[in-house]
């Protein structure tokens, strides 16, 4: 499926960036033919916050909803048309429909035993944390952080969270899909032999780049912030993380070094993401691991996929296309992906309200969530700066960049 299918999604009216066009596009080809089981009846309702509605956000706030078990309470988004006209289509009574960079403590505050947090990559870990210290069951999407301190910060309110008890889930979805499940598994028993090489490559379309205006407010909004690398972590941090996040589940490490270049491609950028990048990872035990990734409006189909190099064999992950085991003693034939940007979404949301009503806290996804995070930024530093760079170092900079949000609503 090529990119003018992808843009071909039917999306919500301010998801306009290609990056989810690509992602939507892609599901609803397959979801259009799936014939949806009878809801399921939940004795407990969940009494859910949601934090950012913007395309996938008022998306995915609809899934929570189909879901049955919970009850959306409470929402914000920073801009109040968009709080009060989505807040409104998903039934929340209006008082509790709030806006401003301070929303958040407003759902917060309002009653919600959990919150899901989908808006700007840059306040993540400000708003986790408060979620956490009071006492939430924690959803988030990817990147969970921009820069190091917010990573590690992550990686702090998930151990405060299992220590009270409360649930803390990374919404990835390539981990959740059967026949990836299997691959990865072929791939953990020695299925390849002794694994040599991965590469991994994200390739989408490029997203609305528009001019700077006097604040920052311009850039919150139809995912104008993925183009700027304090707000959205880069493009590597934004498409390609999926793809990067499938190597280090499979193998249960992340990368001690990085190399490679990257640049800016589009035309008329503003912001200061670079959207072509080549990365090599290396790891403790000298596995090499490949990253191409580029965020261009040049007819490439979409890309999403890690593939494995083994002494015996190879296999492939996808998050559209086929995964296999190639070859080797544990040779699988696998199959095509299935409306994964969905499908992958309703899993989690579904493991999420088991997780809390059964009482499971380990928070598995937090921690390679954070790695996931840290690989995109030593490649991200590495291929900027044009240099080989450790994770050792990258940590010991712990660079924290920063926003200016002054003249913002409150």
């Amino acid at each position: 499926m090529n990119r003018r299918k992808f843009i071909g999604g039917t999306l919500a009216a301010t998801a306009t960036a290609v990056f989810l066009g690509a992602l939507k596009g892609k599901a609803q080809t397959n979801s259009a033919a799936t014939n949806a089981p009878a809801p399921t009846e939940y004795k407990r309702k969940l009494k859910l916050g949601v934090v950012g509605l913007g395309g996938r956000g008022q998306w995915i706030a609809g899934l929570f909803r189909n879901h049955g078990g919970y009850q959306i309470h409470a929402v914000a988004d920073y801009f109040p048309a968009v709080s009060k006209s989505q807040g409104a289509a998903l039934g929340v009574d209006k008082t509790r429909c709030f806006s401003g960079l301070s929303g958040y403590q407003k759902v917060i505050a309002s009653g919600v035993e959990a919150i899901v947090i989908i808006d700007v990559p840059y306040f993540y870990p400000e708003q986790a944390a408060a979620a956490v210290a009071a006492g939430l069951h924690v959803y988030m999407a990817k990147p969970v952080a921009v820069d190091v301190p917010g990573a590690l910060a992550i990686l702090e309110a998930s151990k405060v969270a299992t220590q009270k008890q409360r649930v803390f889930l990374i919404d990835y979805q390539i981990p959740t899909d059967p026949i990836n499940i299997e691959v990865a598994q072929r791939i953990r028993d020695g299925g390849l032999g002794k694994l040599a090489h991965i590469q991994t490559m994200g390739l989408c379309g490029t997203w609305n780049d528009p001019p700077k205006t006097k604040t920052i407010e311009s850039r919150l909004q139809h995912l104008t912030w993925i183009n700027d690398i304090a707000l959205g972590c880069d493009y590597m941090g934004n498409f390609d993380i999926h793809a990067i996040d499938a190597a280090l589940w499979v193998t249960g490490q992340r990368p001690v070094a990085a190399a490679g270049g990257s640049r800016i491609c589009r035309e008329h950028p503003h912001g200061d993401a670079h959207d072509v990048c080549s990365v090599v990872f290396q790891y403790a035990d000298g596995l090499v691991h490949n990253h191409f990734g580029q965020g261009l409006s040049n007819n490439n189909d979409g890309t999403l996929l890690a593939t494995f190099q083994g002494r015996e064999a190879n296999a492939q992950i996808s998050y559209f296309g086929k995964s296999f085991v190639r070859g080797g003693p544990k040779s699988f034939g696998g199959g095509k992906v299935e409306n994964l940007y969905e499908a992958g979404a309703v899993r989690n949301i579904a493991a999420f309200y088991q997780n809390v009503t059964t009482g499971q806290f380990a928070n598995q996804t937090v921690p390679r969530a954070v790695d996931g995070v840290l690989t995109c930024v030593l490649g991200r530093e590495a291929a900027a700066r044009h240099t080989f760079l450790t994770m050792a170092d990258l940590l010991q900079e712990n660079a924290r960049l920063t926003v200016d949000l002054s003249g913002l609503q409150a």
